[in-house]
């Protein structure tokens, strides 16, 4: 997965947005995907900004939470 896109690009795309722009004209004018201007259109009209989500797996979530007791104790014996 790649890194998100700066965060002063996605405050100038809010902008756009903001003065009336849709998430495809102003895409256009930054030279993003019309894909990705729709994308971050709907993420501004529903969450009120761009700013990227967390990427990957919930901390302490994985298959091993369970144990997890289990294994603070083994770290402590040693």
């Amino acid at each position: 997965m790649s890194a998100p896109l700066p965060s002063a690009l996605r405050t100038r795309f809010q902008r756009y947005i903001e003065e009336g722009l849709s998430g495809r004209a102003a895409a256009l004018r930054l030279k993003l995907s019309p894909a990705t201007g729709a994308r971050w259109g709907r993420a501004i009209r529903t969450r009120g900004h761009a700013e990227p989500l967390p990427q990957g797996r919930p901390k302490g979530h994985g298959k091993l939470a369970p144990h997890r007791a289990f294994f603070e104790e083994l770290l402590a014996q040693d």
